[in-house]
């Protein structure tokens, strides 16, 4: 129950996304310019600003990208078997497998950094950026032949990837951030989490039935929520994680999809009204199976 409370503002935050884009009727134009500056400037900020200042120990945070590396393995293993247990369109299928493993950065930040504060922040930046690398491999290398998008291409100019990137080669520096410059990050990594949560809410929609029927969806779903966190808590046990990464790696092991999925669908000409139908699922199912997952596993 303390858990869900904790995390309670921020599912708020969801709902009322979802609920002022009824409302207030601003449009696909709004919504969609409000994702691209929390994508591109606000959560590329964040991940700067935690990383740059965090006291990173090297040795502690390998066991933690090693288990995000087999929790995210486990997800692209078992979302390939979809394409033989349903019947599923080659287009379809492409789009919708990077479901059983992309994750929500927004949403994974906010819940770490509510539980663990500033260290939980810096060990989730750490983690879902060392991730964003393999997920767009995997997920490029399922739509590429449905067009024409390079791999390097899409990794190079990654906003996320690229915060990470240099909060950590700043960290390796050892110099430290200019306080008015520190301040200018900060203001940028406070909006973030508030307007990504929002974003995500708006983008919520389960008008259309995903290609391959309910089927194939709740096989996802299974595999994001249920099957994924179960082997985070193994594989924590078996890294012999401390507490904090504990919860890390089962929290990233249990974020719904991520709204980029949807993005590359479509701008692959690959199937996006099923994986917006998926994102959205996970979202709303992620409310009751997160907290319950982090209730669980301390």
């Amino acid at each position: 129950m303390a858990t869900t409370l904790a995390l309670l503002p921020d599912f708020l935050l969801i709902l009322l996304g979802h609920a002022l884009r009824r409302w207030l009727h601003l449009g696909d134009h709004f919504w969609g310019g409000l994702e691209k500056l929390v994508y591109f400037i606000f959560f590329p900020a964040l991940l700067f600003n935690a990383l740059a200042r965090a006291n990173l120990d090297w040795a502690t945070a390998a066991p933690l990208l090693s288990t995000g590396l087999l929790i995210m393995l486990t997800g692209m293993v078992l979302g390939g078997l979809a394409r033989w247990l349903f019947a599923m369109s080659p287009v379809s299928f492409a789009s919708q497998f990077q479901c059983a493993f992309r994750f929500n950065t927004y949403i994974g930040l906010a819940v770490a950094a509510k539980l663990h504060g500033a260290p939980g922040l810096a060990a989730m930046g750490l983690l879902t950026g060392a991730m964003v690398p393999p997920a767009n491999i995997a997920a490029v290398g399922m739509l590429a032949r449905h067009g024409g998008t390079s791999l390097l291409s899409e990794l190079a100019r990654n906003p996320l990837v690229i915060g990470t990137l240099a909060g950590l080669l700043w960290n390796v520096s050892g110099l430290v951030l200019p306080v008015p410059a520190a301040q200018f990050l900060g203001r940028l990594a406070d909006a973030a989490i508030t307007l990504g949560l929002l974003a995500v809410g708006a983008a919520l929609k389960l008008d259309h039935l995903p290609g391959g029927g309910y089927g194939s969806a709740t096989w996802f779903l299974s595999v994001k929520l249920l099957i994924l966190p179960l082997a985070a808590l193994g594989l924590g046990r078996w890294f012999d994680l401390d507490a904090m990464y504990r919860d890390i790696a089962l929290i990233f092991a249990a974020l719904p999809t991520s709204s980029s999925a949807f993005i590359l669908a479509r701008r692959m000409g690959g199937d996006g009204r099923s994986v917006a139908w998926l994102i959205s699922a996970s979202t709303l199912a992620a409310m009751v199976t997160l907290p319950l997952w982090l209730a669980f596993g301390r």
